[in-house]
């Protein structure tokens, strides 16, 4: 497993485990947020004999022996945000999602895989003109994040294709949960009501996300990887919970038990209006659908987020 050491990749590492499954999991520790946070992301699956962490850079390392013996690929490494893919940050963000995707499937051509899973986004889909939106709507990304997460599944499509990948693409539609990273916007909100400090709402607070639990995401993730599937499949997965990011906000509070003093800034380049993902294909081909609604997980992000406070 890419990416391990995330927010998805040790909740689904984790998951794994309990599963009986042995992880050989691969991290670089990249500083877009705190390394010492991302250790601690790995503080139970640490204890574990069916767990191995390898500190690679999957940009540089000879890949084939990092898959030698593995039955199933979980790809989740990348540069996330969309914020700061523009200007010359693109530049990291094709290295770290397109170009070693590429050089992952490379490596994966020698391996008798039983599936490669990539982990995508929402992204791909920009402002989508139709919501729910399904897999067959056009892809219209409305940032260079998503036109690298959409290079990657392309890449796994060309691979599948050609050389026998077998490859699924998963879209992850605005994931959050305990763990989560810093600078998400669940995140954010929670961090500012918990301190009374200002939580910075950028656009109108009208834009609306289709949020996801961890927990529901990591499940659809391993039936992606467990059920049998044409090559090159992609897949939404998503929560089933769209809101305005200002009812967000309000939810928030309320758990809290405090009024967000919200700090309004101007909508920000790549931001898109609205997401909202048809789970139809999910239900069908994997028997897969969220389990966890919105005010459940958010309490449940909110207590993480307690926790730590106390620690």
């Amino acid at each position: 497993m890419t990416g391990v050491a995330g927010f998805i990749g040790s909740t689904l590492a984790e998951l794994l485990v309990a599963d009986g499954w042995t992880v050989r999991g691969i991290d670089r520790f990249t500083a877009y947020y705190e390394e010492a946070t991302k250790r601690a992301n790995l503080d139970e699956l640490s204890k574990s004999e069916q767990f191995t962490l390898v500190e690679a850079d999957l940009l540089f390392t000879d890949l084939e022996p990092l898959l030698d013996g593995v039955d199933v690929v979980f790809h989740l490494a990348g540069q996330p945000g969309v914020r700061l893919s523009w200007a010359d940050g693109f530049r990291t963000y094709n290295d770290l999602n397109v170009n070693v995707t590429q050089r992952l499937l490379e490596a994966a051509r020698s391996v008798p895989l039983q599936r490669f899973v990539y982990a995508s986004s929402s992204s791909v889909y920009g402002d989508a003109s139709v919501v729910p939106t399904n897999e067959d709507q056009p892809t219209r990304p409305f940032s260079p994040y998503g036109v690298t997460k959409l290079a990657g599944e392309l890449l796994c499509s060309a691979y599948g294709a050609n050389f026998g990948v077998p490859t699924a693409s998963v879209r992850y539609f605005t994931v959050y949960g305990p763990r989560q990273r810093p600078d998400m916007a669940t995140h954010r909100l929670i961090e500012a009501a918990q301190s009374g400090t200002q939580f910075p709402l950028f656009g109108d607070g009208e834009q609306i996300r289709d949020f996801t639990f961890v927990d529901d995401i990591v499940r659809a993730t391993v039936l992606a990887a467990t059920t049998e599937l044409a090559p090159a499949t992609v897949v939404n997965a998503a929560g089933g919970a769209s809101v305005r990011l200002i009812d967000l906000v309000h939810l928030v509070g309320e758990l809290v038990g405090v009024e967000v003093n919200v700090d309004w800034r101007p909508a920000q380049a790549g931001d898109v209006r609205r997401t909202g993902g048809s789970i139809e294909r999910a239900s069908a081909l994997l028997g897969w659908s969220p389990v966890v609604d919105l005010e459940t997980g958010v309490a449940r992000q909110v207590e993480w987020h307690r926790n730590r406070r106390r620690t």
